[in-house]
């Protein structure tokens, strides 16, 4: 059988071109690469498949995960990862890299030719149902710690919102009832063109608001409003002006990641916390939690 198409290969060059540079600024806030995902929102729109909503939600998958690398997150336990496989366990890959150099090509693709061993999406077990999860941060030691869910809408925005709705209270309903302390999230991309619908963006942010209001649902949502000409395309821009301050890329995955930090030990993610921190803290990472009951 053919090999299915990986989405994500149209977009790995565009951000190797960009430089992994620390988010944080020193005031504390949080400075997204805004340039980058205008771009790759782009690469669908300008070979005329801006109508397929799934591949700008792949475009914006592929935008997070390289935002949370920057946070100072492991790129193995970030899914979906830069490069093939998309999903590999953290530990497969130590597995993987500690093999000597000359069995490491065969290996690798004895593992991209077993798709249980590296799935090209990533599926977790809720309270309910198995959900792909579009990025999440992971380790065997202590399963998801970040989800996030991405939805993308460019046209019958009226129409499509309630489903939208639906599905994503339902699906945070799931996964929050086997995880309750992961952090997690939905991001929603419209096109700008929702705004010419009287009173169609006002009732998406008053859904992405109620989406967090409960502490069984997601602990942030965000709305990306992306403009773009399909007469004399000339590039995609965001309408980050239309946007509530609430429901920005900045305060969406700022939130996240403290919610991670919060919710786990000083030892587990201290790249994150010194990013974060501007500072070099006087602790290792714990990458093997101990069981403390024996």
């Amino acid at each position: 059988m053919p090999e299915r198409e990986d989405v994500f290969d149209s977009f790995e060059e565009a951000i190797r071109a960009r430089p992994a540079s620390n988010p944080w600024q020193l005031d504390g806030t949080y400075l997204p690469d805004h340039g980058l995902l205008e771009t790759l929102i782009g690469i669908p729109v300008s070979e005329g498949r801006g109508s397929e909503s799934g591949r700008l939600a792949k475009a914006i998958d592929a935008w997070v995960a390289h935002e949370l690398r920057r946070c100072g997150f492991p790129p193995d336990e970030v899914w979906p990862r830069l490069t093939k496989p998309r999903v590999l366990p953290r530990e497969l890959g130590l597995y993987l890299g500690g093999l000597p150099r000359r069995m490491q090509a065969d290996a690798y693709q004895q593992v991209l030719r077993n798709k249980q061993a590296a799935p090209s999406d990533a599926r977790v077990l809720g309270r309910a149902y198995v959900k792909q999860v579009d990025v999440l941060v992971a380790q065997w030691a202590r399963g998801p710690e970040l989800l996030i869910s991405t939805k993308s809408m460019v046209s019958s925005f009226r129409n499509n919102l309630p489903n939208r709705f639906e599905e994503s209270y339902g699906d945070a309903k799931n996964l929050r009832g086997r995880y309750p302390l992961v952090s997690m999230g939905f991001l929603f991309v419209l096109r700008a063109t929702v705004l010419d619908e009287r009173g169609t963006f006002e009732r998406a942010v008053d859904m992405l608001r109620k989406l967090r209001a409960e502490r069984d649902v997601y602990d942030a949502t965000c709305v990306v409003l992306a403009d773009w000409s399909d007469t004399s395309f000339a590039g995609v821009r965001l309408r980050q002006d239309e946007v509530p301050e609430d429901l920005r890329t900045d305060a969406f995955i700022a939130t996240l990641v403290d919610r991670v930090i919060e919710r786990t030990p000083v030892e587990m993610h201290v790249e994150v916390r010194e990013r974060r921190e501007h500072r070099e803290l006087p602790i290792e990472e714990d990458r093997e939690p101990e069981d403390e009951s024996t």
